[in-house]
């Protein structure tokens, strides 16, 4: 089930995330900087504010499994873009479903509000999210391709079409 996050799933979307990044980070950079005090702090604050976050077109979203949250995404503008600014699955839940759950859930979201185009970045060693991105339709982004350690994609979000009308009898 996929559902708007509250406060309340802090602690849950917390441990997700920690434990999404530790997978992809893990020998790419130390322990630390991804999975230390100071970063366990930093990312519970982050999502803190991510939850507590009034901003049109912005959302925190929970895909939840036996009734706790097992996958976040988050999505707002950024400079005038509308980014995936995370999208994490516990490990113990990959390959169910859930990240392309949440994905749909995000781009329903953004048809029903007339964006076209959505970016994200992903850490360039994480193959696994980019063959994620890649089968839902992401691709480098020809204008800014990374930034640094991140590679940049780009999604062009199609409007489904109206429904035709029946004709009348």
């Amino acid at each position: 089930m996929i559902r708007p996050a509250t406060p309340a799933d802090l602690d849950a979307i917390t441990v997700v995330h920690a434990e999404a990044r530790a997978t992809y980070y893990r020998g790419h950079l130390p322990d630390d900087e991804f999975d230390g005090p100071d970063e366990r702090a930093r990312t519970r604050a982050a999502w803190a504010n991510g939850l507590s976050r009034d901003e049109p077109g912005a959302a925190v979203l929970c895909a939840e499994h036996d009734g706790r949250p097992v996958g976040v995404a988050a999505y707002r503008r950024v400079d005038g873009v509308m980014t995936l600014t995370q999208l994490h699955v516990a490990p113990a839940h990959w390959r169910r479903g859930i990240g392309a759950a949440l994905h749909e859930a995000c781009v329903a979201a953004w048809r029903r509000d007339g964006v076209g185009t959505a970016r994200l970045e992903v850490f360039e060693p994480n193959k696994r999210a980019q063959a994620f991105y890649a089968a839902h339709g992401w691709y480098p982004d020809p204008d800014t391709p990374r930034d640094g350690t991140h590679l940049i994609l780009r999604l062009e979000v199609r409007r489904t079409a109206e429904p035709t009308p029946r004709p009348q009898e």
